[in-house]
């Protein structure tokens, strides 16, 4: 038996579970020690109950992910847990029902210990989360406590959404796999929506495999063993995107050290820009995202508008400045830049291109910039932050592996290919 069970990924305690070595009820113990040894200083969770957790325990459904831990990210309902949505508007809100992931993720068998702090409702203002590996770092947002939750093995799986770049980044920043799958592939049903366009559930886990393992199971879909090892090598574009200005001088040798690395280990390497039209998203998705979460939050503008953040306010009042023409333009981008994507990634399997700017921030107070995420969630395509060493101020940084939408099952294993020949 493994000394610290908290360590485990999901797929080994799966595995442990399946075969009657470890018991449901062993590993959620020995996460909530880890988690009673470090919450005080990480503060990843927005509600934690730790008798709740051990009766779930208890009752796990047999499944697939039976005993598996899993951090819920407070925007995803949970009729047994409050969501607040990371606003004050909403503390003490009880729901009645399950958000969809959370419901077949239970469904699965798997224990859900609790509600992962978010900054306000996914979009502005940051909760308490600390970054693990440093507490004087931001762990990025806005699944600022389901990134924190991963690394301080509080849980070996958490949901997170992204609208811009929220799962991606803050995977980075603490040093974990963030997986944003394809648009849709979770079912969005019991989440706050804030931008109907854009909104996607994903997963931050200790490996890639966790992640095919849980968003396939409760998707439905297969995405395979991304550790069954393809019979070539992959190839890969090096993508220096169109807001490449924004990563740091250590992001961007990154990059080029990870490209060479992976072209030693057998991969075909070569550059890829994406065509002018791509730069559009630049203007276009700030757009239709604050303009689309302007009109989410009528009912909180209207009745609450006071606990609304003044930066938020901003934001809001911005979108609904927007003309119907200028939107409709916006929507125009999303519709030309993600019919045009299959043909500029032609002749590849994947993207590689930065994860972040640079490593996490100093202090809590801003959570990072998503200029090198925005423009794939935009294009509705599937992405994988993989853990690529640490920075110049000993943090975590990342890569990140783009795939075309509806292709998840390659790019999880291609993204497995690099984690694995970047060591």
């Amino acid at each position: 038996m493994h000394e610290d069970p908290w360590r485990l990924t999901v797929t080994e305690a799966a595995r442990r579970i399946a075969a009657g070595t470890l018991h449901p009820e062993t590993l959620v113990e020995s996460c909530l020690d880890r988690i009673a040894a470090r919450e005080p200083e990480v503060r990843a969770f927005a509600w934690f109950d730790p008798a709740g957790v051990r009766g779930a325990a208890g009752r796990a459904a047999s499944g697939p992910l039976r005993g598996i831990p899993i951090g819920v990210k407070d925007v995803l309902d949970t009729a047994d847990m409050p969501s607040a949505y990371g606003s004050p508007i909403w503390r003490g809100w009880q729901p009645r029902a399950d958000a969809a992931p959370v419901a077949w993720a239970r469904a699965a068998g798997a224990v859900v210990m609790g509600k992962t702090v978010t900054t306000e409702f996914a979009t502005r203002t940051p909760g308490p989360t600390t970054n693990p590996v440093n507490p004087a770092h931001t762990p990025g947002g806005s699944s600022s406590g389901s990134a924190a939750g991963v690394a301080a093995g509080f849980f070996p799986v958490a949901y997170g959404t992204q609208t811009a770049g929220s799962v991606i980044r803050p995977a980075a920043y603490c040093g974990v796999v963030g997986y944003k799958p394809s648009y849709a592939l979770i079912d969005r049903a019991g989440m706050k929506i804030m931008s109907a366009s854009l909104d996607t559930v994903g997963l931050l886990a200790r490996s890639i495999a966790d992640c095919a393992l849980v968003a396939g199971t409760v998707s439905g879909r297969d995405l395979g063993d991304p550790e069954r090892r393809p019979d070539r090598a992959p190839r890969i574009g090096v993508c220096r995107s169109p807001t490449w200005d924004a990563a740091d001088a250590p992001t961007q040798a990154l990059l080029q050290r990870v490209a060479d690395r992976l072209a030693q280990a057998g991969a075909s390497v070569s550059e890829r820009a994406l065509p002018p039209l791509f730069g559009h998203l630049i203007e276009a998705h700030p757009v239709v995202m604050n303009a689309e979460s302007a009109r989410a939050l009528g009912w909180e503008l209207a009745t609450a508008r006071e606990e609304i953040s003044a930066s938020l306010q901003e934001r809001l009042a911005f979108g609904l400045a927007q003309s119907g023409a200028t939107l409709d333009a916006a929507y125009e981008t999303f519709r030309e830049t993600q019919a045009a994507f299959p043909s500029a990634t032609e002749g590849l399997d994947v993207l590689l291109t930065p994860a972040a700017p640079g490593e996490a921030p100093a202090g809590i107070g801003w959570t990072g910039d998503p200029a090198l995420n925005f423009i794939w969630t935009s294009l509705h395509v599937p992405c994988v932050t993989v853990p690529a060493g640490t920075g110049p101020n000993g943090l975590p940084l990342g890569i990140q592996i783009v795939g075309r939408r509806g292709e998840d099952r390659a790019v999880l294993a291609w993204a497995q290919w690099v984690a694995a020949a970047i060591g």
